[in-house]
This record gives C-alpha cells, structure tokens and sequence, in this order.
C-alpha cells in the first residue's frame, strides 16, 4: 500500500513538471515573450463543450513533445470559454478572454490557434489538425515565418 502510494506521489510530480504552462493574462503573455524574444501561442478554446478543443489539448497541448518545445520556443496563452457552471470563470478572466476574443477572434472559430509576434501582432492562425506534435510544431513554425 506504501509503495504504491508513493508511486502515486511520484507519478503525480511527474506530470505537475511536465505541464504546460498556460497564461491567461495578454499583457503578461507580451511581457514575457520580450523579454524570452519569443511568439505567443493564442488558444482559443471551449474546454468543456468543443469536442476538436479536447483532442487538440489531449493529442497536441498535453503531449511530451509539444509541451518540451514550447517552452523553449514559444509562450503559450489560453482564452478558454466553458460553458459549464461548474468550470465557470472569474468575472475578470472572463472579460479579459472576450477582449482577446473581440480583438484575435472575431469569428468565434473553436479550438483557433493565432500566432503572435512578442508585440501581439497577428502572424497567422489555424485550428485543429489530427497531427503528430511533431506535424503541429512544423505547421506552426511554418505560419510563424509568414
């Protein structure tokens, strides 16, 4: 029972570590991202009702390979929008997620991933893809350098 508690402990460190590190504030993200020289990774996402926002998070957000890269390469935002009570968010998340909406997703695409120069300028966008992290890094470095 020890031993297998501990493996718990341990198993449950492990994947604290190796979560990604999601902002949720623009300014901090642009902050940041001056100060790494970095582009900002704009998530757009219905985490609780939007079926292709899951399988992005679980098959790409959540993979070992995404999340090693990123963090040497990227500065990743999350302008989540549950419908849920339950995953409710505070009044002032809330507001900053629809200022982002209002100025980076007009269209009310979901999941929509928008590529950002450390300034918050517009580089490109794109949503879902059943793709490998590895065919999602490239796909993003390839908007990246439009």
């Amino acid at each position: 029972m020890r031993k297998a508690l501990i493996l718990l402990l341990f198993m449950g460190i492990s994947v604290i570590a190796s979560a990604q590190n999601w902002e949720t504030n623009i300014d901090k993200a642009k902050n940041r991202a001056a100060l790494e020289n970095k582009n900002i990774i704009l998530v757009f996402s219905g985490s609780d009702w939007c079926i292709p926002c899951m399988r992005l998070e679980k098959n790409i957000w959540e993979s070992a390979d995404f999340i090693s890269y990123s963090k040497e390469h990227f500065i990743m935002l999350r302008a989540d929008f549950p419908k849920k009570k339950a995953n409710a968010l505070s009044k002032d998340q809330q507001a900053d997620n629809d200022k982002l909406a209002e100025t980076y997703n007009k269209d009310g695409l979901f999941p929509y991933v928008v590529i950002l120069d450390k300034n918050g300028k517009i580089k490109g966008s794109t949503g879902y893809k059943n793709n490998t992290p590895a065919e999602y890094i490239a796909l993003l470095h390839s908007i990246e350098k439009n």
